[in-house]
């Protein structure tokens, strides 16, 4: 069925004798099922109309409370109703009987409140009804002001408003997925995907604070048990207010992927590595750790993911763009790499690249491989204030012949999706790419363009690597696969691979693109999920340990025979 704009609650308002103060809401007019009132349609047919409806009080809700009855024996009807009361004398599991106006009112918005006295009469006690779902409905609308047990899986599908506002996303069947990671922004499959997560996504809220030990810690993909409670509609959808407390089956945190090859290259988005002074002082930094503590912890966390990701080489995204000398952001981390007799080496660009306050960078272990030649920059156009300047190095393994055995990365952090300034093209089209999608795509034909010219001489193998903030069904991934670059993770057979997670669903801003000569040397792909799935208490900010959270974009490691 078609949606409104704003999302409708069908309400019963209490009629106007009841407001005077009646004694009794008896009288003549035979009681109707609640599902006759709600209809199978979006809005109900008896608005405007005075009713008296009969059920059991199944919950308490803001400025009301909610009556269900045993139902009318139609599926596509809810049967239940939110009763709006501003000073209610009833409580779950009341038998009442009911007389009142039905109405539309937007949900989650504010309702009228009348100052006056409200009777309802009780007509003893019953069994609240409940319905237990194994999956997602087809649709939600048959199921509001209801009381349910979700029965099937239901996965935590992210965490982070439960401490400030008392509340967590859930999906059922299974995880939601960016539209985009699946499908063409606007296409009919991208609508249907919208429309799929719609139906799978549920707010759950337990105002009274009865959630699982732990959840505010768990990771995302991990599992709710037996939550029950009422289906109710607000301004983010459909919700379920929890009644009791759930059990909590955490995700386990996985282990550092391996990978076949005697050869490892690996991508990591380091959540702005700032170092402030490169001596212990200058925090707070323009982004990233706030003081020499935060930094220190940042820092712990990515060393242990690069050690645990046991790769030749490592592309870099949000580094400080400060140079390349003893106290610069990129040396801090390889000094912190080799603490303990590290091989780690970073490649010098000597300036930058670009002016941007972020920039991309590579480190080597020199124990493995070897660089060959200078490291070339692509600058100018959308590259430097907007998609940063990408660097591409040759190198070789250290025992290698070179003019067998070369290859070249070629590290990208594209422009963010973010709309501040957007102009032209490059606002939002409203199709799921978000702003500066143009931009982004233009950034790909550039980077395609030149490295068509073969900037490090030694270009046959390469990998193309990096945030490209665009999920892989987006135009700037679209345009360099269909330039003949393949995704590594499609040639390596990964099944469904994802690095980060926004609004509670799965999609690649992080790509490996092979060239076709590199692609045939592949053996393996990974994503170790060690931070998207995290909450933010794993991060170094809240003071967590090991190697979680290290940043909201999990590394990918890739394996090759040289």
């Amino acid at each position: 069925m078609t949606r409104s704009l704003f999302p409708l609650r069908t309400t019963l308002l209490l009629a106007p004798c009841l407001l005077l103060g009646c004694a009794s809401v008896s009288g003549t007019q035979d009681t109707i099922a609640i599902g006759a009132v709600q209809g199978a349609d979006e809005r109900s047919a008896l608005v405007g109309q005075t009713v008296v409806l009969r059920g059991v009080v199944s919950a308490m809700g803001d400025g009301g409370w909610f009556l269900q009855d045993a139902g009318d024996g139609d599926d596509a009807t809810s049967d239940a109703i939110f009763v709006q009361d501003p000073t209610p004398a009833v409580r779950p599991g009341d038998a009442v009987r009911v007389h009142g106006t039905v109405a539309e009112l937007e949900a989650g918005r504010a309702t009228r409140r009348d100052q006056v006295d409200v009777r309802v009469e009780r007509v003893g006690g019953g069994e609240i009804p409940t319905s237990t779902l194994v999956g997602a409905p087809a649709d939600w609308e048959r199921l509001e002001s209801m009381r349910v047990r979700l029965a099937g899986p239901v996965f935590l599908a992210e965490g982070g408003d439960l401490d400030r506002q008392g509340r967590v996303r859930v999906s059922l069947d299974e995880r939601p997925w960016q539209p985009t990671e699946r499908h063409a922004p606007g296409s009919a499959g991208y609508r249907a995907q919208i429309a799929d997560n719609a139906r799978r996504t549920l707010t759950v809220d337990a105002a009274d604070g009865t959630w699982p030990g732990q959840l505010a810690r768990a990771r995302a993909g991990s599992r709710i048990v037996g939550a029950t409670g009422v289906i109710d509609e607000g301004k983010r959808g459909y919700a379920l207010h929890l009644e009791g407390t759930p059990a909590l089956e955490p995700a386990p945190r996985p282990q550092a992927p391996t990978v076949p090859g005697t050869l490892r290259l690996a991508a990591l988005n380091l959540e702005n590595l700032f170092n402030g002074d490169g001596h212990g002082g200058g925090f707070p930094t323009m982004r990233g750790a706030r003081t020499p503590q935060e930094l220190a912890a940042q820092l712990a966390k990515h060393v242990a993911i690069i050690d645990g990701l046991d790769a030749d080489v490592v592309a870099l995204m949000e580094l400080e763009n400060d140079g390349y000398g003893a106290d610069s952001s990129i040396a801090t981390l390889v000094d912190a790499l080799n603490a303990n007799g590290g091989h780690w080496r970073f490649v010098d660009a000597k300036h930058g690249p670009g002016d941007n306050p972020i920039r991309v960078g590579l480190i080597h272990r020199t124990d493995r491989v070897r660089t060959l030649g200078k490291p070339a920059m692509l600058e100018g156009g959308p590259f430097g204030e907007h998609s940063r300047v990408p660097i591409a190095q040759a190198f070789a393994p250290v025992a290698g012949d070179a003019s067998k055995q070369a290859f070249v990365v070629v590290v990208n952090h594209f422009k963010s999706k973010g709309c501040k300034d957007a102009e032209g093209d490059d606002r939002d089209q409203h199709d799921g790419a978000s702003c500066y999608n143009a931009m982004r795509t233009e950034s790909a034909r550039r980077l395609d363009a030149w490295l068509a010219t073969d900037p490090t001489g030694h270009g046959a193998r390469t990998l193309v690597v990096g945030d490209f903030n665009a999920y892989a069904q987006e135009d700037p991934v679209r345009t360099l696969r269909e330039a003949g670059w393949q995704d590594a993770f499609v040639v390596a057979g990964t099944e469904a691979p994802y690095s980060y997670v926004y609004d509670g669903q799965l999609g690649r801003l992080d790509h490996a693109l092979l060239s076709p000569a590199f692609a045939k040397r592949l053996r393996g792909a990974a994503e170790w999920h060690v931070n998207a799935d995290e909450p933010e208490s794993a991060g170094y900010r809240a003071g967590g340990t090991g190697p979680w959270r290290s940043s909201d974009h999990d590394p990918l490691v890739l394996g090759f025979d040289p």
